[in-house]
């Protein structure tokens, strides 16, 4: 008698791969990687380590400047206090690092509120690249998924900022911009335009690299029916957009 074949699953029906494996996997297979993610959307993994990650730098960073420079800094290159007197600044500052504590706890809730509306408005954007200008069709978890997992890249540029903050000297730190991943980081701010510091800001080597696994991960989300190059393209569009509006705000305030 012969043997009976025995049909695969269908692909819906297969176990995603573990959180450990796709973490690993969005750096070296990360084709696999989104294809097993379109399977099986996850996002609270990755969310959870860049929180972490993100958290554990800027925490380190206030504990090792110091509450009273990281508050000065903050408020000398915000346009919103340009106006302050220095009396006015001086006292922010002392009760600002009078509360570090308190300065702590708000910064770990602000990375949580912004990783979230981030990762919201990336696959908001995805869905709509996707489904209403490339035809394709996919679920919202599933680009949220995407997006969460394209975001990892970002642990490499924490790990590097944690070297420089804890190595490295801390006196010409920009508390905004303390990963040496972008042109921003070897400029000083005070000596150049800040349009033009802007614009440094945001040539970014994460971000260049997120982008391109938003343009691969979508694609798969899709089942390879919308590719990867126009996806990718319209995510270098938005970003362009994204960088106009935001050297534009720094040339008028």
């Amino acid at each position: 008698m012969g043997e009976t074949a025995i049909a695969p699953p269908p692909s819906g029906d297969q176990p995603g791969g573990s959180i450990f494996s796709r973490v690993i996997g969005i750096f070296i297979s990360p084709g696999e990687t989104f294809e097993d993610i379109a399977r099986k959307p996850g996002f609270l993994a990755p969310i959870i380590l860049i929180i972490l990650a993100a958290g554990g730098l800027f925490d380190t960073m206030y504990v090792k400047i110091g509450m009273e420079t990281m508050t000065r800094l903050t408020l000398e290159r915000s346009p919103f206090t340009s106006h302050m007197q220095p009396e006015q600044m001086e006292k922010a500052i002392q009760d600002s690092a009078s509360h570090l504590t308190r300065q702590l706890v708000i910064t770990d809730i602000s990375i949580v509120i912004i990783t979230f509306l981030f990762l919201l408005i990336v696959a908001a954007v995805g869905l709509m690249i996707v489904n209403v200008i490339l035809g394709g069709q996919a679920k919202f978890k599933t680009l949220f998924s995407v997006a969460s997992y394209a975001q990892l890249p970002a642990l490499l540029g924490y790990a590097l900022g944690f070297v420089v903050i804890l190595f490295g000297g801390t006196d010409n730190l920009d508390p905004q911009n303390p990963i040496p991943l972008n042109l921003a980081f070897f400029l000083n701010y005070k000596e150049v335009a800040k349009p033009l510091f802007v614009l440094a800001g945001s040539v970014d080597i994460v971000i260049i690299w997120m982008v391109i696994l938003l343009g691969l991960g979508m694609s798969k989300a899709t089942g390879g029916k919308v590719k990867t190059m126009p996806v990718t393209l319209c995510f270098v569009g938005a970003w362009a957009i994204w960088i106009i509006g935001k050297v534009a705000l720094a040339a008028i305030f």
